[in-house]
């Protein structure tokens, strides 16, 4: 016997819980608060999440994955300038999506410091290859370009949240990207 089968949608209540973890934080969000937002009952939502660590798990993991998705269509461009000025663009706008709470999880959430890494990796390797494609300068050195990039977008996604508007938060993106170095830069 299979058992009850489930009465709600596994991914609608997943992106309720995306979204109340995005806009109160993994520490504020309550299974009360869960429950109530993904429209299941605490013994429907512990049968099928387990529980809010393993919740949280799953939905970051979602979260995640279409910010990787994001970062690896704009890594694809022709140039490493072309690829961080489309990714920065892209996150400004993201953050102040009037579909979806302010700023972003992934660079706000405490408990997301692994995604944050593998973020700037891929950042890392895509810098790496501009400078041995030849459109960044040998000078720059990946990690610090990365770890400037990873700033930016955290101090965007501090802005959105304080409310900054998307011209505001693309002016930031704009300079950011200003400041990478041209290859004829040493």
């Amino acid at each position: 016997m299979a058992g009850r089968p489930r009465s709600f949608d596994r991914d609608t209540a997943l992106a309720a819980a995306i979204e109340l973890f995005w806009r109160a934080g993994y520490e504020e969000t309550t299974i009360a608060m869960l429950t109530k937002a993904m429209g299941v009952t605490p013994p429907s939502l512990y049968a099928a999440f387990g529980d809010k660590d393993t919740l949280f798990d799953e939905a970051s993991a979602l979260y995640f994955g279409r910010i990787c998705e994001a970062i690896d269509s704009a890594a694809a461009r022709p140039t490493a300038r072309e690829a961080i000025a489309v990714m920065l663009d892209d996150t400004a706008r993201a953050h102040t999506d009037t579909l979806t709470p302010l700023g972003c999880l992934m660079l706000t959430e405490p408990r997301l410091a692994a995604q944050r890494k593998n973020i700037h990796g891929r950042l890392m390797d895509r810098i790496a290859r501009g400078i041995t494609d030849g459109d960044l300068p040998a000078t720059v050195r990946p990690d610090q370009l990365a770890s400037f990039l990873m700033a930016v977008m955290r101090g965007m996604s501090g802005c959105a949240r304080d409310g900054g508007s998307t011209e505001e938060i693309l002016a930031i993106a704009h300079f950011a990207t200003a400041a990478i170095p041209d290859r004829g830069t040493t």
